[in-house]
């Protein structure tokens, strides 16, 4: 081309979650079955959704108002409907003016950073959820901004780490949470919301708060929202229907905006949102209309709430099967619906392997290693030549250290104890194999 074609910030845009598929695919179509443990979509785990919420959503199909242009901040029914919820829990105050809708909630993610001047930054947990991570290192075209996510201490997060980075690098415009967390199914403690929300007020900063999994908790754990916690400090909530109805394929998210007019350059940033989404001229209307007529459902807190029991008895049996391995950090989860397995340090070495049993699957695999990767990236190509298990590494995560990230949604139980006994036994062969 004539001119330089990329920003340079296009490199930063890394997603191995959905990478990896196709080092899957390679193996599927030599006929080795693939058990999915790199994404979180519910309806690939055979997740049902009841015939009362499907009759809803029929019902708007048969109107003819689904079908058009809705405003572009989303419907304000809806709106309303979400601001009121947010009220209820008595923290932050909002209207519908408050919320703008989006096609999903990737699509929000990728906007926020877009429009933050490149040089200031948002530092986010580590590991990392890769569509914060990317979007936000591509807006400063620099590597991630991170504080540290303790595996030793339940995975909450190093605050000595998150202070320090912020008192010292005044390019920090705000600090992002990800309540419960991906990938290690963290729930953030009350205290340490209120800690971290100290801190931005103290250092006149913007709180990001991704709550997608909010309402996916179990063992007794409450995940408290942004708003129950943020006082009189800026903050964006990011919201969606993907995990919780779950409805992934609807790509339907939104931004809650707190304390909007308490800084000018904030309510900059959020008006200049609004005035984005009005040139795309709206997010999709059916699953905006369908929000309220779920959510106020006299069923849906019953079938939310048999969902999460659900996950968290998953949780309970990949426990007992890999919680004693000597090789591995092993963390129980109380929220969303991943785990993150950390390898000891030294357990994986560069010389360690399994053997596919396909000839021809053991020469991809050759292909895959001949390159110089991350210790977990290997293990994670061994696993799925051997077994077909896809999981993604935790060095994909913008993370040091290294394991790999499963999910807890497979809806069958015999299925489950097979998938994770085969990630128990490679693992154990796998370190014991020199």
């Amino acid at each position: 081309m004539r001119q330089k074609l990329l920003s340079e910030g296009a490199e930063q845009l890394e997603y191995e979650i959905r990478n990896i598929v196709k080092k899957a695919d390679q193996v599927e179509k030599c006929g080795q079955q693939i058990y999915w443990e790199n994404i979180g979509d519910p309806i690939q785990k055979n997740a049902q959704i009841p015939s009362w919420i499907k009759e809803i959503i029929t019902g708007l199909v048969d109107d003819d108002r689904t079908y058009g242009y809705c405003h572009s901040q989303g419907i304000r029914e809806t709106r309303e409907f979400l601001a009121a919820k947010t009220n209820s829990l008595g923290g932050a105050q909002i209207n519908a003016d408050d919320i703008l809708f989006f096609n999903g909630l990737g699509d929000a993610i990728s906007k926020l950073y877009q429009f933050i001047h490149p040089s200031s930054r948002v530092i986010g947990p580590s590991p990392a959820y890769a569509t914060h991570s990317s979007a936000e290192a591509a807006h400063a075209i620099s590597a991630p901004l991170t504080y540290r996510l303790d595996p030793a201490n339940s995975w909450y997060p190093d605050l000595d780490d998150l202070n320090n980075q912020v008192k010292y690098n005044p390019n920090i415009v705000g600090i992002l949470i990800i309540n419960p967390d991906n990938p290690t199914g963290m729930v953030y403690p009350l205290e340490t919301l209120q800690q971290i929300v100290e801190l931005a007020r103290r250092y006149n900063l913007m709180i990001i708060s991704d709550e997608v999994y909010h309402n996916i908790t179990y063992h007794g754990t409450k995940a408290y929202a942004l708003s129950e916690v943020i006082q009189e400090v800026p903050g964006i909530a990011l919201k969606g229907i993907s995990k919780e109805l779950p409805w992934p394929g609807a790509r339907c998210g939104w931004m809650e905006f707190y304390n909007r007019h308490v800084d000018a350059d904030f309510q900059t940033l959020c008006a200049t949102l609004e005035d984005v989404k009005m040139t795309e001229v709206c997010a999709t209307t059916l699953p905006q209309r369908a929000i309220p007529l779920i959510f106020s459902d006299s069923r849906y807190q019953g079938y939310r709430q048999q969902l999460n029991k659900a996950i968290g008895e998953r949780g309970k049996i990949i426990a007992a099967i890999l919680r004693d391995l000597p090789f591995i950090h092993f963390n129980e989860t109380y929220g969303a619906f991943y785990n993150t397995i950390v390898f000891k340090k030294g357990a994986l070495k560069s010389d360690q392997f399994l053997r596919a049993q396909d000839p021809t699957i053991q020469n991809l695999l050759e292909q895959w290693i001949s390159t110089k990767l991350p210790l977990d990236k290997r293990f994670a190509y061994y696993l799925l030549a051997t077994t077909g298990v896809c999981v993604v590494p935790l060095s994909s995560f913008h993370s040091h250290l290294l394991g790999f990230r499963v999910t807890l949604l497979e809806e069958n139980p015999e299925l489950l104890k097979q998938t994770f006994s085969s990630i128990r036994q490679s693992i154990q062969d796998y370190c014991t194999s020199i």
